[in-house]
């Protein structure tokens, strides 16, 4: 819970109907954080507490910090939470190793110089800049016009995990895509449909029953390795174009969960 968390935090209140009920935060300091956040957010010091509670946990720790956060998470992460790392320098195989768990998503972003990475001094606040017309054209994934990218291997992790989310659920390779899937439909007019081969080897694929889950996904090799998926994304600028579009319109007009 240092300035990363916060603004992620806010941001998710701010921009989702999520409820701070649902919400937990785990810092040194809790009497300081219950400060500056909403008064239903729960706030205590138990890295352990949190790993056993949480569906997914944003590691938002500092480099300099990951080896004790690390040794206090490791075997109290239960195998469907998804944890997402906001610490630098630090690669997913890595983290792998120290949590002793595979769920993990990563982004590794890419800089190029360029005149249009001005656009980042407009805003210094993230739920601010994230209804910013210009800045959510420029941290849109794979088409990103403000000197940084996303490469595909982040995009994905990203899939992957909620491939890997609905097989936790129990719910059928048919019942999956169509919800995967349902997240692009309407938003592109480059509509394209995710199959069961565009995430498995076509053999598996092919003796899958549509009421089978989709096998579990590592997701530090979904992110380190060629995939299906990889190859499938490389060579398909429409599908490209569907996940940019899908990113700008959940931002411009957020999704209220209930």
């Amino acid at each position: 819970m240092g300035h990363m968390g916060k603004q992620l935090l806010l941001s998710i209140l701010g921009m989702t109907g999520i409820k701070p009920s649902h919400i937990k935060v785990s810092t040194r300091t809790p009497q300081s954080a219950v400060e500056s956040v909403h008064s239903e957010v729960e706030c205590f010091c138990d890295n352990r507490r949190l790993a056993a509670w949480a569906d997914i946990l944003f590691l938002c720790c500092l480099p300099s910090d990951l080896p004790k956060v690390s040794a206090d998470l490791h075997s109290h992460l239960e195998k469907h939470c998804l944890v997402y790392s906001f610490t630098s320098a630090v690669p997913v195989t890595r983290l792998a190793r120290l949590l002793g768990h595979s769920f993990i998503l990563k982004p590794q972003y890419d800089f190029v110089p360029s005149e249009s990475a001005d656009v980042w001094l407009s805003c210094s606040h993230v739920t601010t800049a994230l209804t910013d017309p210009l800045l959510i054209e420029a941290s849109s994934p794979l088409e990103m016009t403000g000197a940084i990218s996303l490469g595909l291997n982040w995009v994905c992790g990203v899939l992957y995990s909620l491939l890997n989310i609905c097989t936790s659920a129990s719910l059928g390779s048919s019942d999956a895509l169509s919800l995967i899937n349902s997240l692009f439909k309407e938003k592109s007019t480059h509509a394209v449909q995710l199959t069961a081969e565009s995430f498995i080897c076509s053999s598996y694929a092919s003796s899958l029953l549509r009421e089978e889950p989709f096998p579990w996904i590592s997701l530090s090799d979904a992110q380190t390795k060629e995939t299906p998926l990889l190859c499938f994304l490389s060579s398909n600028k429409s599908m490209q174009h569907c996940i940019s579009a899908a990113y700008k319109s959940l931002l411009e007009t957020p999704v209220k969960y209930k």
